[in-house]
């Protein structure tokens, strides 16, 4: 039986270079970063790279890159870190009703003490409108967060845009993107879209889970929310995870060589995929279906045959895929993305989300859509009436 990995949104396949490295460092060059003798020195080198690797790769600077435990923890230091620090201002913020549970949940809680969130709809395809932006917007508003690439359904905001908008009407304003789906699948240029903060998690690019980034303008006021030791500069006190900074870095490197190439190919399996699937009765695409999409993302809603049977029955044919947010499976709570871009109910939990990497293949995606095919109707024979 084939093993098919289509669960990329959730996490990827470490690059075996990175893992070799990072065993490299764990056993061999494995001293504390800031302690001064020649082991400490030896890690220190290799968190100093991956800043000239990571600010490179974004064209800003490396004193503008502060180190992770991943997504989750650089989006809160961006809410909350940005709320705190900025309070005196205003106590207004504005995201989206489609972000991940770290933005959303973060958002709640800010919300509790005492800031004022405004949360923008967004279309059918999972967009939000730059004129209900424009509208949110008041002179209190001190944080804007919008995610880059949605991880449920793959849909892409117009991030350069917003930037520009946020920053022509109130320039104080800070602006975050949590970017953990679109980087590594598109260009990003904090400087010239105007973003002040950025998150990014290693374990969506082929890297070890655990660590991440946040990139902070160096005109941004953040607070930290994290305390001790002082590195970092005191923005996140704690001993740095040299073996999964490195690891990052390495994986950063890889992604972008041959882009362009690599991006295609992905772009070449979401097709390929949504072409088979196409062929069976009761199927529904959500989020954008092309190029104006990511390209690493599906979200397939199969009327008459609920997620979690169908991710079961894909399970045992050796198709592992996902009914959502990785971060939020274990709940039993509908998607919020699903009903902010107005999915039937009758679909609310008959979706499941298909995620490829560029270790997926052709004949992995062609295995999957034929066992789709023989699997839906057999399985709609026993649906509860």
């Amino acid at each position: 039986m084939m093993e098919v990995y289509l669960d990329n949104s959730a996490t990827t396949r470490c690059l075996p270079e990175v893992a070799a490295l990072m065993t490299h460092i764990m056993c061999e060059e494995y001293g504390n970063p800031s302690s001064l003798h020649k082991k400490g020195v030896e890690s220190e080198k290799y968190v100093r790279h991956a800043k000239e690797v990571i600010a490179k790769c974004l064209k800003v600077q490396e004193k503008e890159i502060l180190f992770t435990s991943g997504g989750t923890e650089s989006d809160n230091i961006a809410l909350i870190g940005g709320a705190y620090a900025n309070y005196r201002a205003g106590r207004h913020i504005i995201t989206t009703r489609i972000e991940h549970p770290a933005v959303l949940q973060t958002c709640a809680y800010l919300e509790e003490q005492g800031f004022e969130v405004t949360y923008l709809p967004v279309n059918a395809k999972g967009v939000i409108s730059l004129a209900d932006l424009e509208k949110a917007m008041t002179r209190n508003t001190i944080l804007v967060s919008i995610m880059h690439t949605n991880n449920e359904v793959g849909s892409v905001q117009p991030v350069e845009q917003a930037g520009e908008l946020i920053k022509r009407m109130n320039p104080n304003t800070l602006f975050h993107v949590d970017a953990v789906q679109g980087f590594g699948k598109f260009k990003i240029y904090p400087k010239r879209m105007n973003i002040d903060l950025l998150s990014v998690s290693a374990h969506k690019i082929h890297g070890p889970k655990g660590v991440g980034f946040l990139y902070i303008n160096e005109k941004a006021k953040v607070r930290p929310i994290i305390y001790g030791g002082g590195q970092q500069k005191g923005m996140r006190s704690g001993t740095e995870n040299v073996p999964g900074i490195a690891g990052m870095a390495r994986a950063v490197e890889e992604i972008f060589v041959d882009f362009d190439a690599k991006i295609n190919y992905l772009y070449g399996l979401k097709e390929r995929f949504i072409k088979g699937v196409r062929t069976i009765d009761g199927i529904r695409i959500n989020g954008p279906e092309g190029r104006d999409g990511a390209p690493h993302v599906v979200s397939v809603s199969i009327q008459g045959v609920r997620s979690e049977v169908m991710l079961h029955a894909l399970g045992d044919k050796g198709i592992y895929v996902s009914a959502g947010s990785a971060c939020s499976s274990n709940k039993p709570s509908v998607s919020a993305t699903l009903k902010a871009i107005g999915v039937d109910k009758q679909f609310l939990d008959a979706t499941l989300r298909f995620s490829f990497s560029l270790y997926t293949s052709e004949a992995e995606i062609d295995y999957t859509v034929k066992c789709l095919g023989e699997l839906v109707p057999m399985l709609r024979r026993y649906t509860r009436k």
